[in-house]
């Protein structure tokens, strides 16, 4: 149903353009069977989308989504290349692209190891062999300075970028979860209007006749299969989007720390060595050490994020651009299905059929009859021309259908019926018209409720059709990937970037604090020694 399918659409982006962050599902109801005519409706469709794309459309039941980019190797599978493609259901997917950021993780885990190793040799030396040579080079001296201040200056830089990164990636993502948001709340609108209006066709009665009962049944079920779905909607998107927030806002704010505190350690490590406070210089070494590591790791963590954010804007492209492929999306947006589409349309187009009967019965049989004052409720002495019909959208079998000629439609049916309308005055409690017309101020009135009624549920047809056969869904990721994917791409790799640049320049700045710390104090020792000669 198309309710049913657009209770998952919001969760179901959110989950794409934040695969580590959120899940999400759902299920779907029951489909009933529809006769062939009805099915053509949606083939129809299929045909018209693969010539608008100008898309071959293979005869194969399955579409690799991202195949090229994701052709990498996948360490579950003997590392063998993953030919999967975009799957964030696939653990084989995840295992691949986790894999592009081992190097990181191992860059961590070799400068945990080795420099911590290093730590607890040098302070061995210094503990088990106390009386050292004071070896003094003058380039070792000022190699050491000069390296020193260039890894420095490069962990400012990266730092700048890393800051300047997390901002328009956090600016980035938020417009993007805005707008998906924004996007479930026009469905959530238009769910619920589009259930107002069927509860308002229980209520039109025009001159003593209503709809038929089992339309009345028929429009409780769908109400209240609307407003659930509309309900559930509603709440996921709140629930998730609060989610995602909370942790984009966790990121944005680890990140500037990140940032501070490289930026601050760079700074204060170098002013600590130039000014041979060595105790001061160790400590912040042993600091160093640990933030390091977690900066790489943080770096393999947004190398894998900046893939998994690529990989999927690239899937949306594709599945864009291949609209009745079967693909891994289809298991989070099951479209293209034309039992369930069918299903979206058929009331609603039941609903707006039978509501236009009603009205061109009253016309016919009422307001254009020729009655004598014995004639009873039916008579309000109407005369003059004939008053036209409303044209009816849909025929018997609830296909699309011409205006007839001296019909109405839904745009000028009120000007136009409002010329039939007569002055009245009131006889034995009935109102009569005392001019020429045929329709009384009452009468009309009923005609414009259930003319607006119709209306409003005709043109909500299209927009539930459009969730169900997933354009909707489909103009949404076209925006997603032409407005914030180059974004979103753009800035998680300036974060990445930032990170690598700040690690590196930080662990090499580390070295050489130790390093210009030493050579400094040899240089000290060896003055003192020319001096007292």
């Amino acid at each position: 149903m198309a309710w049913s399918c657009s209770s998952l659409f919001v969760c179901s982006i959110l989950l794409l353009l934040c695969a580590p962050f959120a899940v999400s599902g759902t299920s779907l109801e029951p489909q009933k069977k529809r006769s062939g005519e009805e099915i053509s409706f949606i083939a129809n469709w299929r045909r018209s989308v693969a010539d608008s794309t100008n898309v071959t459309i293979p005869t194969n039941s399955s579409y690799i989504l991202a195949e090229q980019r994701t052709y990498r190797r996948d360490p579950l599978d003997g590392y063998k290349k993953y030919t999967g493609g975009w799957n964030i259901s696939n653990q084989d997917y995840w295992a691949s692209v986790g894999f592009t950021a081992a190097p990181l993780f191992a860059i961590a885990l070799a400068w945990f190891i080795i420099f911590g190793l290093t730590l607890i040799l040098i302070c061995i030396c210094r503990c088990c062999f106390p009386h050292r040579s004071y070896s003094y080079s003058r380039v070792a001296y000022a190699l050491s300075l000069i390296l020193l201040v260039l890894f420095t200056i490069s962990a400012i830089v990266g730092s700048i970028v890393l800051y300047t990164g997390q901002g328009k990636f956090h600016s980035s993502t938020t417009n993007t979860l805005d707008y998906v948001v924004g996007q479930s709340n026009y469905t959530v609108d238009n769910l619920r209007n589009f259930s107002s209006s069927l509860a308002a066709a229980k209520r039109i009665g025009i001159v003593q006749s209503f709809l038929p009962q089992n339309v009345l049944t028929e429009i409780d079920s769908a109400q209240t299969k609307l407003n659930s779905s509309a309900n559930d909607l509603a709440s996921r998107t709140q629930s998730n989007s609060d989610k995602i927030q909370k942790v984009l806002s966790a990121v944005r704010l680890a990140l500037i720390i990140v940032a501070a505190v490289m930026l601050l350690l760079a700074f204060i490590g170098f002013l600590l060595s130039v000014f041979g406070l060595q105790f001061l210089v160790s400590v912040l070494v042993v600091i160093g050490w640990i933030l390091v590591t977690g900066t790489f790791i943080l770096c393999g963590v947004f190398l894998l994020l900046h893939n998994v954010v690529s990989d999927t804007c690239v899937a949306m492209e594709e599945w864009v651009a291949h609209p009745t492929e079967h693909t891994a999306l289809d298991d989070i947006l099951p479209c293209v299905d034309a039992q369930a589409a069918n299903d979206s349309l058929y009331k609603g187009r039941d609903v707006t059929f039978q509501l236009v009967n009603l009205v061109n019965k009253a016309i016919t049989n009422v307001t254009n009859g020729n009655f004598p004052p014995q004639a009873g409720p039916v008579y309000y002495n109407q005369s003059g021309p004939l008053m036209p019909t409303l044209c009816n959208p849909y025929g018997a079998d609830l296909q699309n259908r011409s205006c007839g000629s001296g019909e109405v439609n839904f745009d000028n049916a009120t000007q136009v019926w409002k010329q039939f309308e007569c002055q009245t005055k009131i006889v034995s409690g009935s109102e009569i018209c005392s001019t020429r017309g045929r329709v009384t101020p009452a009468i009309y009135s009923q005609l414009l409720a259930a003319l607006n009624v119709s209306s409003g549920i005709y043109q909500y047809g299209p927009f539930l059709y459009q969730l169900e056969d997933c354009t909707f869904v489909r103009d949404t990721f076209t925006s997603i990937s032409s407005s914030n994917c180059p974004g979103l791409e753009r800035y998680s790799k300036w974060v990445y970037v930032g990170l690598v640049l700040v690690s590196t320049a930080v662990m090499a700045s580390l070295v050489f604090w130790v390093v210009y710390a030493r050579e400094r104090r040899h240089r000290a020792y060896s003055k003192g020694v020319r001096e007292d000669f």
